[in-house]
């Protein structure tokens, strides 16, 4: 096999969303203001659709059931990650994610909990995450919730371009207006939400609010991952690695910013890609691709080395071992 597989995204409108993903990276965006483009995805909510070679027309989901030689015949009964870029035209709500067993016990079967990561394509002066909360305890947890007391409960973190953020499950978050992230998490589309700011859809509908869970789930006292962000030359290119297993048991996740060649052999029964800067290409196996800015694709099982060459900036992620 000489070619990856690429894919064809699918975009979601959201309250908080906007054009940016039209504007900034070209993509062809349905009315709407659109927060969410699910880029790699074989979730049921949105699952992409692979553009060429032999699985053409196939959903990810369907290559993932009837096709595991792509990617290696992995145990899990749905593909384990998924990939996003989120624009916040306006603030997402504040909001917290299961763990697996909550999930499972709790949510429709098969779906997973949601440990994610941000690398911060774009971010406006000023910007800032909700990134944890200042509870010492789930009781005083519940009664800042019930009383509201948000500017009290929530931690907000000055945020800039290039920064990484990894949100396991139970990590209370939200991106705020003016920011732009690549997304990578666990397969799922379950969040809990404990405060939207009272705002109302076009029909003057506020969104549902899910306390109880929230209060479950959240972790209580908050702690900040302890990130070991490393930097290296690799031939041609600069490999910065933000989180990989043991700490980050769902996946490892990297950034590539290459002016040359840069030539990989396979670490994982497969690996995703997304380019969010330049063009070059793809060789491997005797056989050539172009890739360039807006492009995702998955490489699979059967490739085990390739070449990147050209200007690209990419953000690269594999499963990890609990994926």
């Amino acid at each position: 096999m000489t070619e990856p597989l690429f894919l064809k995204p699918v975009f979601q409108p959201k309250i908080w969303g906007g054009r940016k993903l039209e504007t900034e990276f070209g993509y062809d965006l349905p009315d709407g203001d659109i927060g969410e483009l699910w880029a790699i995805s074989a979730h049921p909510h949105g699952p992409s659709t692979i553009e060429n070679g032999p699985l053409a027309g196939k959903t990810l989901a369907q290559a993932w059931r009837d096709d595991q030689d792509y990617f290696g015949h992995q145990p899990g009964k749905v593909f384990p990650l998924l990939t996003k870029i989120l624009d916040a035209e306006d603030s997402l709500s504040v909001q917290v994610h299961p763990d697996d067993t909550y999930a499972a016990a709790h949510e429709a079967p098969g779906e997973l909990g949601k440990t994610e990561s941000w690398y911060v394509i774009s971010a406006e002066p000023g910007a800032y995450l909700i990134y944890g909360h200042h509870a010492k305890t789930r009781a005083e947890l519940e009664a800042m919730i019930k009383a509201g007391q948000w500017d009290d409960l929530l931690r907000k973190v000055p945020v800039k371009t290039g920064d990484f953020f990894y949100v396991p499950s139970g990590t209370i978050h939200a991106l705020n207006k003016g920011i732009m992230v690549l997304e990578t998490q666990q397969s799922s589309d379950t969040t809990y939400r404990l405060y939207d700011y009272d705002r109302t859809d076009k029909a003057g509908h506020k969104r549902e609010l899910h306390l109880q869970q929230s209060i479950d789930v959240t972790t209580v006292p908050h702690v900040d991952p302890k990130l070991n962000i490393q930097t290296a030359k690799v031939q041609d290119a600069t490999i910065t690695t933000f989180v990989q297993p043991p700490m980050s048991p769902f996946f490892a996740v990297y950034r590539i910013v290459l002016a040359g060649n840069l030539n990989q052999t396979a670490q994982a029964p497969y690996t995703l890609v997304s380019v969010l800067n330049g063009e070059g290409t793809f060789v491997a196996d005797g056989g050539s691709s172009p890739i360039k800015r807006g492009m995702d694709f998955i490489i699979p099982n059967q490739i085990t080395e390739w070449k990147f060459s050209g200007n690209l900036e990419m953000i690269v992620s594999t499963p990890g071992n609990e994926a």
